[in-house]
């Protein structure tokens, strides 16, 4: 049996960014808040907290004085910020640049959005980590929309500008995009092209992956992908590989795997979500190689 671990899964650059910077100051204070899980993957976050993380929620955090904290990859509202410079907590900021820049893009549009009595919509998952900062920059105001039936939500008598959470999928977007364009069109009575303007802020590090992953999945009988089941980035880059292959498996770790999967000969690919580390993966390279796929001789 082949086994193969791809190579463009695992970590994103911003995750890989905020799980150092956690690291770093770990090795000099011993210790280090996070607010929220620092990754969307339960056994690294067993890791991490063994080495003196410890993951708080925004209720815990308006009782810590005096302390650091790491704002991790997916952002946080401007709500954040103010309590930290209310409670003396030095914050350690590991922002994604790319979730940083869509912030700031969601804070202007806003501001315009304001002048002709327009909305902000989101493409996204309603109280994901990286939403929750986004809509901070409309006062809470943006209207977030996951799926067809969402929009309804949406008032289609006044202007809209859409955007993305940045780990959403690339064809789910300009669905949605089609979508609101063709309401409103139909809508609105004095539609203009100016009453709509749709922002692709999707990562193309993590769209990007979609189209490899067909190829990586179509290469092998087996595709066993590994994720955190929090992870929405994981259960997308997952359904890819399930559609292109019938034989891809989703685990959380090696413990999951199942010998019924596999056939002596098989090729096997091994993958993961941006939020998947890749000890993790090459731990379920290890045990696949392991298992003894023999038959047994009478």
């Amino acid at each position: 049996m082949v086994v193969e671990i791809d190579q463009n899964s695992g970590y994103c650059f911003g995750v890989e960014f905020a799980i150092k910077m956690a690291e770093d100051e770990m090795r000099e204070e011993g210790h280090l808040y996070c607010l929220g899980d620092i990754v969307h993957n339960d056994m690294e976050v067993k890791r991490l907290y063994d080495q003196g993380l410890r993951i708080i929620n925004r209720d815990q955090l308006q009782h810590i004085r005096d302390a650091k904290v790491l704002i991790r990859a997916h952002g946080e509202p401007p709500e954040t910020y103010k309590t930290a410079m209310e409670n003396n907590l030095e914050l350690v900021d590991a922002s994604c640049p790319v979730v940083l820049k869509l912030q700031n893009r969601v804070k202007h549009a806003y501001d315009q959005m304001q002048k002709v009595n327009g909305q902000v919509v989101i493409y996204g998952k309603k109280g994901h980590a990286e939403v929750i900062g986004i809509t901070g920059q409309t006062n809470g105001e943006a209207i977030i929309v996951t799926t067809e039936e969402d929009l309804g939500k949406i008032d289609f008598s006044r202007p809209v500008t859409l955007f993305s959470q940045t780990t959403k999928s690339t064809k789910g977007f300009y669905q949605i995009k089609a979508l609101i364009q063709e309401r409103l069109a139909r809508e609105k009575t004095d539609f203009t092209d100016g009453d709509f303007i749709a922002n692709d802020s999707i990562c193309r590090q993590v769209s990007n992956r979609e189209p490899h992953l067909l190829k990586f999945a179509g290469n092998h009988d087996v595709i066993v992908f590994v994720s955190g089941k929090k992870s929405s980035n994981g259960r997308a880059l997952f359904s890819v590989c399930q559609n292109e292959n019938e034989r891809s498996y989703f685990i959380e770790s090696e413990e999951e795997l199942d010998l019924a999967w596999f056939e002596p000969g098989d090729s096997v690919g091994i993958c993961g979500a941006t939020s998947t580390p890749m000890w993790l993966m090459e731990k379920v390279a290890e045990r696949i190689r392991s298992l003894d796929l023999d038959p047994v001789m009478e």
